[in-house]
């Protein structure tokens, strides 16, 4: 046998143990339409706190209510998107949209991410705003990059991106509304397009 058959044979191999260890299957345009989503919900939220007669949120007044049903929405239908699309993506490669790799995906992602939910929304509960958008990119950040480890590896630098504008979202607790637009709404684009090109293409 010539060494580039081992090559292939080991190149095979690789690629199965990936599959039996790694979810493989999600979709870059479901990154793309969440960030589209978190773009239409932030343009909401910056004209329905302008056109208040306060200009800032009030934790039991109408407006902050909205904010929370937008944001619920916003992950709602992210959450509807990526179940379609990344479903269409498994049949077509023939792989299971629901197993082992799968279950351990969900489960890492969802383990920072409930964690950082509870956590903003009990300062929230103490009347404590500056930081929310910061905290929400964080937590996220941190849940990509434990997910990674059982799904796309490149996911992780979307996670240490998201991280990064939370950290700079801290620091300058006037902009957290825009570093949110930037993490969720412009990084989620760019990078669904360009995991698109690179995976959903081939």
């Amino acid at each position: 046998m010539e060494p580039k058959d081992y090559l292939k044979d080991i190149s095979e191999i690789k690629n199965l143990m990936n599959k039996s260890s790694r979810f493989i299957s999600l979709s870059g345009l479901s990154g793309v339409m969440a960030g589209i989503y978190a773009l239409i919900g932030a343009a909401y939220v910056y004209w329905l706190v302008s056109n208040s007669k306060h200009e800032y949120l009030i934790l039991d007044g109408t407006i902050f209510t909205l904010v929370l049903l937008d944001l619920f929405l916003v992950a709602l239908f992210s959450i509807i998107t990526a179940v379609i699309l990344t479903t269409r993506k498994a049949k077509k490669n023939g792989s299971k949209i629901w197993d082992a790799s799968s279950k351990r995906l969900l489960i890492n992602f969802l383990i920072p991410l409930v964690s950082g939910g509870l956590y903003i929304l009990i300062i929230l509960g103490n009347q404590k705003y500056g930081q929310t958008g910061a905290l929400m990119l964080i937590f996220y950040g941190l849940a990509l990059i434990n997910a990674s480890k059982y799904s796309i590896g490149d996911i992780r630098y979307l996670g240490i991106i998201e991280i990064i504008l939370g950290l700079i979202a801290a620091l300058l607790p006037g902009y957290g509304f825009w570093f949110w637009v930037l993490g969720f709404g412009i990084m989620h684009i760019v990078y669904g397009t360009w995991m698109h090109f690179k995976y959903d293409k081939n």
